[in-house]
């Protein structure tokens, strides 16, 4: 398969059911390093309608009807930054991609310099994330619900998936200072996000992501969980990385997607979530 066929994600989703192997050299690093955590990266399957309906125009939801969790935790700005990204898998003119809902993040920092340059959809969350032993637990909490959780239990060891390419859409746009409807100072533009990866690491975990009923995050109403497909400790290697300003969005078409609850892509109105 090519790599404008798949997706990183996609390929650790259908490696799940891959044979346990023999363990192997584990990543090395100093005591208490942070470089080498691996991600937390859990798939569910939602309904294809549901993406379809989050998705701005120029973006289809792929058949897969794939939902991806990205618990994390890594060095930004010489600081570790816990988080949780959320992607549904949707293609643009034939090639294999994601789309972006949000990335709750710890460090208020970078939230607003993201947003501002590349259209990164992130926003304040809570993260806890950690290994004892086999056992692996993540959650992350917003506005003082923990809305998404994941509990569960390395059971081996995988072998490394072949190297993928990673296609993440981001939108970057600046509606009016006038408030006219359907107006834009900079008009709704993709942000193409190219990654390639290698696997250094990959471990097996057996649990269960539970999705709770949020307003301020509304995955479990909106997307919600009908099949859990993988879940994996995933350490990566990273071959490349381009951020570039795509293709224009059709800004009457997009005016619906506009307005969001805070910096992620949920329907919201005025930054909150929807009054009804």
């Amino acid at each position: 398969m090519s790599g404008s066929e798949t997706t990183l994600n996609r390929v650790l989703a259908a490696h799940y059911d891959a044979p346990l192997i023999d363990p192997t050299d584990r990543p090395q690093g100093d005591p208490g390093e942070l470089v080498n955590w691996p991600m937390l990266k859990v798939s569910y399957r939602t309904d294809k309608d549901r993406i379809a309906a989050l998705l701005p125009p120029g973006l289809e939801p792929d058949d897969s009807s794939l939902v991806i969790l990205t618990f994390y935790n890594v060095p930004i700005q010489d600081a570790p930054e816990y988080g949780i990204a959320i992607n549904v898998c949707a293609n643009r003119a034939g090639t294999a991609g994601e789309y972006t809902l949000g990335i709750g993040i710890n460090q208020e920092t970078v939230i607003f310099p993201s947003k501002e340059r590349w259209g990164q959809p992130k926003f304040h969350a809570d993260t806890q994330y950690w290994r004892f032993g086999n056992r692996v637990e993540a959650r992350t909490t917003h506005y003082g619900h923990t809305f998404a959780e994941f509990v569960g239990d390395v059971v081996g060891q995988q072998a490394p998936p072949e190297e993928a390419e990673q296609r993440e859409y981001w939108v970057k746009y600046l509606r009016d200072v006038d408030l006219t409807p359907n107006k834009f100072d900079f008009p709704p533009h993709f942000v193409d996000v190219y990654s390639k990866f290698g696997t250094a690491h990959l471990e097996k975990v057996d649990g269960e992501l539970i999705l709770r009923e949020s307003k301020w995050d509304p995955i479990a109403t909106l997307l919600p969980k009908r099949e859990q497909v993988s879940a994996h400790l995933w350490t990566p290697i990273f071959l490349d990385r381009k951020i570039t300003l795509g293709a224009p969005i059709d800004p009457i078409k997009f005016w619906p997607h506009a307005d969001t609850i805070g910096g992620s892509r949920w329907p919201g109105e005025n930054g909150a979530p929807p009054a009804v």
